[in-house]
């Protein structure tokens, strides 16, 4: 109990100095107060893990200063002591936050009970904010990584929809952080203290998945023993998710478009009408314009869902995060392994930016995390990274590096293109964006474009112009 600090509220010195000298003889800092005025100045002046207040005081009630402790300083744990106990006091005590409430003459054992009892508490407390404050920063704006132009337009919806009670739809890729994005989109809103709840629509069949959304009465299928709230019904006052929401059947769909208009529906079974506050987040990699044109996903439900469309663009499109995602991938695994891994090689790095990423975001933190288990080194080397990464690019080696160049020419002609490939990519390459971000005319930069074949290939179209982008060469030096 060592390093604890306690403060004693009590005017009656014949049960401070036996409680200070137990408290002391275990450890404790104790510090006295006499009365409201002096204790709020204490509390105010220092930290106290537990306080003792006595429910009669020369200038108030007891419990006023419980008040005032919970609305200042919710992390300690009050102990109120009276002389003169009700069981009405005692309940009261515990409704307005009181850890314990024990009555004079306090014995050595249940004083010992308290104690424990409130270190316990305020230890919780603490490790609940602690994680509640991780669970923000994991799933905040912050989480989601880029400086790519078309995620500068993500953060700007997201942050633009995110205090509003409006559909969105969020597409992209799989592994392009739709979940992350709908978690960002719930912690900015003022619905953040309320439910999150993700349904992957693909997961489960139709009759379980519109169990599983709406809830179920006891008899309404076979095994239905009990009734059973959807997923709607437990977000009331938070969001609900709906992830690959093109996999939803006919019949469910109809169910969703009423659910997004009305916000009320009946469970399996039932004949209650069930309405609900819950915002509705939803997602999917497929083109469902395309399956409307199919007639494989409802118009009706397609308009109602995209009113607000993120697009969460590839990481093949992006290249020019992927530094920024491999260090920030390095950093959770160094920290989660306890490795000592300072970085990548030149090489490695150049693999990364090279490869496609069919699996966008999601591949490259498998990628990054296997790279730290399996290196032997201080820093990622080509050979730590997965076979599919490391033979994506012809003609790079992992075994030696490339000759170096004969002339001064030839070794500053790489270091350019990939100088400028990079603004290109980072300002999607738009050139007059990337001329001002390198400090060119916009002259200029074609010509160099041109110089180091970062310019499309007509002849593939006839002569036409295409708009393709050249693809990145990779060198290992």
């Amino acid at each position: 109990m060592a390093n604890h600090s306690v403060l004693i509220v009590d005017s009656d010195a014949s049960f401070v100095n036996p409680l200070a000298s137990y408290l002391e003889e275990q450890g404790f800092d104790v510090s006295r107060s006499g009365s409201i005025a002096e204790a709020r100045e204490k509390c105010c002046n220092g930290d106290f893990d537990i306080v003792f207040v006595e429910t009669e005081l020369p200038d108030g009630d007891g419990f006023d200063l419980l008040d005032w402790l919970r609305e200042h300083y919710s992390d300690v744990s009050v102990i109120l002591v009276t002389g003169y106990g009700t069981v009405e006091n005692a309940v009261e005590a515990i409704r307005r936050g009181a850890e314990d409430y024990l009555v004079k003459p306090v014995f050595e054992e249940e004083l010992k009970i308290a104690l424990d009892r409130a270190l316990a508490r305020r230890s919780l407390k603490k490790e609940n904010r602690r994680l509640k404050k991780q669970l923000e920063q994991r799933y905040s704006l912050d989480a989601i990584i880029g400086r790519d132009a078309r995620m500068l337009q993500v953060y700007e919806l997201i942050e633009a929809v995110a205090d509003t009670r409006t559909t969105v739809l969020i597409t992209g890729e799989s592994g392009t952080g739709k979940s992350l994005t709908a978690r960002a989109i719930h912690r900015l809103s003022q619905r953040r203290d309320g439910p999150f709840i993700e349904v992957c629509c693909g997961a489960l069949p139709e009759t379980l998945l519109e169990s599983e959304l709406f809830g179920h009465k006891a008899g309404a299928f076979t095994g239905a023993v009990t009734d059973r709230k959807g997923k709607f019904e437990l977000a009331d006052g938070g969001t609900v998710f709906l992830d690959e929401i093109a996999t939803a059947s006919p019949a469910l769909q109809v169910k969703l478009l009423r659910v997004l208009q009305d916000m009320e529906f009946e469970p399996l079974g039932g004949q209650e009408t069930i309405r609900v506050d819950a915002r509705v987040i939803l997602a999917t990699n497929q083109n469902l314009e395309e399956l409307v044109a199919e007639g494989k996903f409802r118009q009706d439900l397609y308009y109602r869902i995209n009113v607000i469309n993120i697009q969460l663009p590839p990481l093949r499109e992006r290249r020019a995060d992927i530094p920024l995602l491999a260090e920030h991938f390095l950093k959770k695994y160094r920290e989660e392994t306890g490795k000592v891994v300072r970085g990548f090689t030149p090489q490695a790095m150049d693999l990364l930016q090279c490869y496609s990423w069919p699996g966008n975001i999601r591949e490259l933190e498998n990628a990054i995390e296997r790279a730290v288990v399996l290196t032997r080194s201080e820093y990622i080397e080509p050979e730590d990274l997965p076979p599919t990464v490391r033979g994506a690019v012809p003609g790079i080696s992992v075994q030696a590096p490339e000759p170096a160049p004969n002339n001064l020419k030839a070794a500053l002609q790489d270091p350019e293109r990939r100088l400028i490939l990079a603004a290109l990519e980072a300002n999607n390459w738009n050139k007059q964006r990337t001329a001002r971000a390198l400090g060119i005319n916009r002259a200029t930069l074609y010509k160099k474009m041109r110089r180091l074949g970062l310019l499309p290939d007509k002849s593939r179209n006839g002569g036409g112009g295409s708009a393709t982008r050249p693809a990145r060469h990779c060198a290992t030096t």
